[in-house]
């Protein structure tokens, strides 16, 4: 048991040093004027990751697949519209007709998917 608290101990010795280094940055960046001059200084941090934007009973079944890799099918279908679009733009133009309506008709299948997750709560 001894062994078990030993290690927790180191750990915590550990952490509390990081914070002390970290702490010590900060306030080297407070006075050098570093921090103030971000242009995000002052203002909430945007990750761009889509959290707030989740609904909240959705928030934790999403973070969970996506800890564990899993792609939503939605996420795939707008995959799968950003690669045709990238082929899009690389194809001639007989090629590129059908590409653009695979790639209209692939918006549309989603568009219609997300109203129906909306209507039914599930969103």
């Amino acid at each position: 048991m001894s062994g078990e608290s030993n290690a927790q101990e180191r750990r915590e010795q550990r952490l509390k040093l990081l914070e002390d280094d970290i702490g010590r940055a900060l306030g080297e960046s407070v006075r050098s004027g570093e921090l103030q001059s971000a242009p995000s200084y002052g203002k909430p941090l945007n990750f761009g990751d889509g959290y707030d934007d989740t609904p909240a009973e959705l928030r934790m079944p999403m973070k969970v697949l996506k800890d564990a890799g899993v792609v939503p099918p939605e996420v795939e279908v707008m995959q799968r519209i950003s690669a045709l679009e990238a082929r899009v733009a690389a194809a001639a133009e007989p090629e590129a007709a059908v590409l653009r309506r695979e790639a209209a008709d692939l918006r549309l299948a989603l568009s219609l998917r997300l109203e129906r997750l909306r209507l039914s709560g599930s969103w």
